[in-house]
């Protein structure tokens, strides 16, 4: 993870050319189950972060293994990453923030959302992702993050549209923020030894910052919608095209995993160590994400809408019932 993984904006560019291209390393292979029956192992490019801990449980549970499915998961640095990587073959599902997708589509990108991933909790100050400040900082809130360097996973994309949209409803002005790109694991250090004035952080990258006194100054997915659907498991059109039982199965699996997970969150929890190094007080204090089973098109409405606003989408729209109903 230490690996700085291809931008957004060359990650579209190389789909262009490989968006009608097969693969020789395939994300889907089959194998016989000791039922009897046949077992479709399925690669799933994922970030390995708080919001997929119900892919995971699910696949403990047994939700996808009684469908025919065993699940391989793969890890990048973000949805951004993970497109081009399910475009090409190289997995056969994958998990992005929806800002990547709609960024994707209006690319000519062919693809389609298939089961909702994850959600904003709702809780301004209490939720899953914070820009966070030194202790000492002087930004007290949003707006005062004019003019100052906040940090984000993936430039261009969820985060920055979010934590702008944050900014201005505080007061203050968008425009002057100046973003880079650190992964989520640094971001702690970054804010804690001054090489940037804030980051905008998921978990546990927040409370680990908390720990070393780190402050919220804003919390940019709740701040923009409570309800706002941050991600998704999508595919390529083509394998909903070629095998729609696998793709009816994985939603099927994936819905019954977030409803289990919503439903247990301690669970949720604990199946945390099983990808991550999060342990000990941290998993104990990490805040969770809301894991509904359908998406908010709502809230994707707003989503585009400021997407457009920052003109991520090159003066296109994204057709967001095609993509996510």
């Amino acid at each position: 993870m230490q690996r700085r993984m291809f931008g957004l904006g060359a990650a579209l560019i190389t789909l262009v050319g490989v968006a009608g291209c097969g693969s020789s390393d395939s994300g889907t292979s089959g194998s016989s189950s000791s039922g009897g029956g046949r077992t479709t192992t399925v690669k799933v490019g994922i970030v390995p972060i708080v919001d997929v801990a119900p892919l995971y449980l699910g696949q403990k549970k047994g939700f996808f293994g009684s469908r025919g499915i065993k699940v391989e998961m793969v890890p990048a640095q973000g949805g951004a990453a993970i497109v081009p990587g399910v475009v090409s073959g190289q997995f056969t599902f994958g998990f992005s923030n929806t800002t990547s997708l709609m960024v994707a589509q209006v690319k000519g990108v062919p693809v389609k959302s298939v089961a909702n991933g994850a959600a904003s909790n709702g809780k301004v100050g209490g939720d899953v992702t914070a820009v966070m400040v030194k202790k000492d900082s002087p930004v007290k809130s949003a707006k005062d993050l004019a003019g100052r360097t906040v940090a984000v996973n993936t430039l261009q994309n969820i985060g920055s549209t979010t934590v702008r949209e944050s900014v201005r409803k505080d007061g203050g002005d968008p425009d002057k923020v100046k973003f880079v790109e650190i992964p989520f694991d640094q971001m702690p250090a970054a804010v804690d030894d001054g090489r940037v004035d804030a980051a905008w952080m998921g978990e546990p990258a927040q409370t680990i910052a908390k720990a070393q006194g780190a402050r919220v100054v804003a919390s940019p997915f709740a701040e923009t919608d409570p309800k706002l659907t941050v991600a998704t498991y999508f595919t390529s059109t083509q394998t909903v095209q070629k095998d729609p039982d696998l793709v009816k199965n994985f939603t099927a699996a994936m819905t019954e995993s977030l409803e289990y997970a919503s439903a247990h969150p301690d669970e949720a929890r604990q199946i945390l160590p099983t990808y991550t190094k999060i342990s000990g007080d941290v998993l104990k204090n990490l805040i969770l994400p809301s894991w509904p089973a359908e998406v908010d098109m709502a809230s994707l409405e707003k989503l585009a809408g400021l997407g457009e606003q920052d003109g991520l989408f090159g003066g296109k729209k994204p057709d967001l019932d095609t993509l996510f109903s």
